[in-house]
């Protein structure tokens, strides 16, 4: 199963992934700005009496990120993530004093490396790590067999791709990594991106005008 929520003032989808069987779960982009906002992720784990066993990163913008340390130290969990996203990570604090959120220092967290073709666990469910950079260094997706879906962060939108004008993003490599890395999943998969509505692999394949 996945739940969305949407937070902050960027409207940045985060995503929990969880096995209903063994209860284990996924945090994934906790992009939390108000204590309103963790509560509402923090009080659905706790009613659907899940286990969070790791925090994914689908990039580290700092909007996708805002809620990471109290969710890593509320859990106790280190931050998975693609190592080309560190330097990301460390200027949190910077860039939010820029767009406008007050975010905590990054650089001391304890992280986790996934590399593209990398396949993670969550009871029972398999996660397969799809390396999409293009939108930023160190941007990943994540899809399931068994959700019939994938997570694209701010590599793919409905209708739309992720902005390629900020520091490390690249036009050329963003519609490359879409097309190897994404498009090639089955066309029935849901795309779950880091904003906005989901859509499907199909529907992207024939109406998004970037592809």
């Amino acid at each position: 199963m996945i739940k969305q929520f949407t937070f902050n003032h960027f409207g940045v989808n985060c995503y929990v992934v969880y096995d209903e069987v063994s209860r284990q779960c996924a945090i994934v982009d906790p992009g939390m700005e108000a204590s309103y906002e963790d509560a509402q992720l923090y009080q659905f784990i706790s009613s659907k009496e899940l286990s969070p066993i790791m925090i994914l990163l689908t990039h580290a913008h700092v909007d996708h990120i805002c809620g990471l340390r109290q969710t890593a130290e509320r859990y106790n969990l280190p931050v998975t993530m693609h190592s080309d996203g560190v330097k990301l990570l460390g200027q949190a604090e910077a860039y939010g004093s820029i767009m406008g959120f007050s975010v905590d220092n990054m650089k001391d967290l304890n992280t986790v490396f996934v590399n593209d073709g990398e396949k993670l666990t969550i009871g029972n469910i398999d996660v397969d790590c799809l390396y999409c950079p293009g939108h930023c260094p160190g941007s990943i997706c994540y899809s399931s067999a068994e959700e019939e879906a994938v997570i694209t962060g701010d590599a793919l939108f409905q209708g739309s791709i992720g902005r390629t004008d900020l520091p490390g993003g690249d036009y050329q490599t963003l519609i490359l990594s879409i097309k190897e890395k994404i498009l090639p999943l089955p066309d029935n998969y849901l795309v779950l991106p880091g904003h906005g509505e989901h859509s499907t692999i199909i529907d992207e394949k024939k109406y998004n005008p970037f592809l």
